[in-house]
């Protein structure tokens, strides 16, 4: 199967002039939505706003013409805003395409080796406890310019962003905050089902108003001075193995986020069109369009959820939608960008605060509070390490967290237990997974020959419980049959207690027997030394034909004749 196959080529076998002016049609309302959201994330990002519209023309191009979605719209969003102003403060604007080309070219290495599938496996609490961290922090970022507060440099650190914030109240400036909470009541109560997105209508009318009534409110231009309509030169950054080395774990974390977020919109896309996306192919166009975005000045580009599913709700159904949308915006840079200059930042800082709420997924947050502990407690503390220490930490203690949780309970699932003839008799509640009267099979006189029924995954989380439940035999057992039909899987730590486990019958001269075992713990044991010490006569298929033979061995008199 082909590794890398772009939608685009798939799409364009049966395209029609009507699915054509429905893709243009799409594409134009989302560049409208992409507009204000560029600008105001690049500038929470901590980089001039026209960087926000080169990547979304660049990177948003590339997403579409390379990438694995039919519908899938790229761009700067919401979750890299955070990671991209931390490198932004700790490395320079040099150190951020650094980071963006380094982790393109590990999305392009992710989908390579067919990773698109692994990433899939993150586990839900943990995507809604760092999203729901990162739309908490996008929040906490834009409260100054929201209020109008004046503090020459806020905290990176969260808590004490807020102590900065409290200590600063005093400043709060009231027609910014009016002009932001205006954005805000105009992108809420904006009719949703109107072309024009509110955010978009809610930048013009607080410009207007700032502008025509003169007051005093910091703008774009305030802020960043003349802004260029030009279009951005290919650049590559003073490249140094020092720079690279410190810039691998930024470059990882762009990387990782851009791959989850992207698949996860596809996914989402999928549902809403019936379709199927090619994950590993989205990497590699994601990651080669940030690559170019790097070389061109820009931040790093992902899916845009938001922005996906409004191009399919507009009728966008091929990657011509989501090229259209980057045509669409390169042309109103170029024609308007000066304009932008007059945008009041707190009715930016209204945007993204609504960006935030719904990245929160506070509904989905507070349902996960009802799961089982071991969920609650990956959830919550995801989250409150996002929102305290850094994503990267999160992620990997979450992922480390929900992965010994799941081997805790795959351990539990695993049982280990001994069959006779008389448990059988005295517990009436005992019910062994095969018809109770094979176990007639063995005399009740006789002790001579021990039965183990294992239950569930053998691995190492689970192997201590198999050589717990078999320490007691001694001298008297002649035979012991494990009976393994319901074991779908066997690890290398499992194998080597079984090879414990085979020494201890050695010891003893016990014959040690194994029935049903299924393909992938015979392949394990097949390749080790222990499959020629047992010798593969002592390996059968069916339970019953290995009780029928251990009775043989010991010349004893069966009570129930063998069927």
């Amino acid at each position: 199967m082909t590794i890398f196959k772009p939608k685009l080529l798939t799409t364009l076998k049966d395209y029609s002039k009507e699915q054509f002016l429905s893709d243009v049609t799409a594409g134009i309302i989302v560049a409208i939505i992409a507009l204000p959201l560029s600008i105001a994330l690049a500038i929470a990002s901590g980089v001039s706003p026209e960087k926000g519209l080169h990547t979304a023309i660049i990177a948003g191009f590339l997403i579409s013409l390379l990438g694995g979605s039919r519908v899938q719209i790229g761009g700067p969003t919401g979750a890299f805003m955070v990671i991209v102003y931390g490198i932004v403060t700790k490395y320079g604007l040099d150190g951020l395409i650094m980071a963006t080309m380094m982790g393109g070219f590990m999305m392009v290495l992710m989908g390579l080796f067919r990773l698109g599938s692994v990433i899939k496996f993150i586990p839900y609490p943990i995507t809604t406890g760092f999203t729901s961290g990162i739309a908490l922090t996008i929040f906490s970022s834009q409260i100054k310019d929201f209020l109008g507060l004046k503090i020459e440099t806020v905290p990176a650190e969260f808590l004490e962003k807020w102590a900065s914030y409290g200590e600063a109240i005093g400043s709060l400036h009231l027609p910014t905050l009016m002009i932001g909470l205006l954005a805000l009541a105009i992108i809420v109560l904006w009719p949703k089902k109107l072309k024009v997105p509110g955010s978009l209508i809610a930048l013009i009318v607080t410009t207007l108003i700032v502008q025509l009534l003169g007051l005093d409110v910091a703008t774009i231009g305030s802020k960043f001075g003349q802004l260029s309509s030009a279009l951005p030169v290919p650049k590559l950054p003073a490249f140094s193995l020092d720079k690279m080395m410190l810039l691998i774990g930024p470059a990882f974390t762009i990387a990782l986020l851009g791959s989850i977020e992207s698949l996860l919109s596809a996914v989402v896309a999928d549902g809403m069109i019936g379709g199927k996306h090619r994950s590993n192919t989205e990497l590699i166009g994601q990651g080669i369009a940030n690559m170019v975005s790097g070389l061109f000045g820009g931040i790093p580009a992902t899916g845009a959820i938001a922005r996906t599913v409004a191009n399919i709700k507009n009728g966008g159904r091929t990657p011509i939608a989501g090229m259209v949308h980057a045509i669409v915006l390169l042309l109103i840079m170029v024609l308007f960008m000066p304009l932008a200059q007059m945008v009041p930042l707190s009715a930016l800082a209204a945007i993204l605060i609504v960006v935030a709420y719904n990245m929160s997924e506070w509904r989905e947050f507070l349902a996960l509070l009802r799961s089982p502990k071991s969920d609650v407690a990956v959830l919550l503390i995801t989250f409150f390490i996002t929102v305290l220490v850094d994503l990267v930490k999160a992620i990997e203690v979450g992922m480390v967290l929900a992965s010994l949780l799941f081997m805790k309970r795959m351990s539990d699932v695993t049982e280990v237990n001994e069959l006779t003839r008389d448990a059988a008799e005295e517990d009436d509640s005992y019910t062994p997974s095969f018809d109770r009267s094979l176990l007639e099979y063995l005399p009740k006189s006789s002790d001579h020959i021990q039965v183990y029924e294992i239950n569930g995954p053998l691995f190492f989380g689970a192997a201590d419980k198999f050589l717990d439940a078999i320490n007691e035999v001694d001298g008297k057992t002649k035979i012991i049959i494990l009976r393994l039909r319901n074991v779908p899987a066997m690890d290398a730590t499992a194998l080597h207690a079984l090879k414990r486990f085979y020494k201890v019958c050695s010891h003893y001269k016990i014959k040690l027997m194994i029935s049903g075992l299924k393909e992938q713990p015979y392949e394990v044991l097949a390749h080790s030394e222990l499959f020629d010490l047992i010798g593969k006569e002592s390996l059968f298929e069916k339970f019953e034909d290995a009780l029928t033979r251990a009775i043989e061995l010991e010349g004893l008199e069966s009570t129930a004749k063998v069927q």
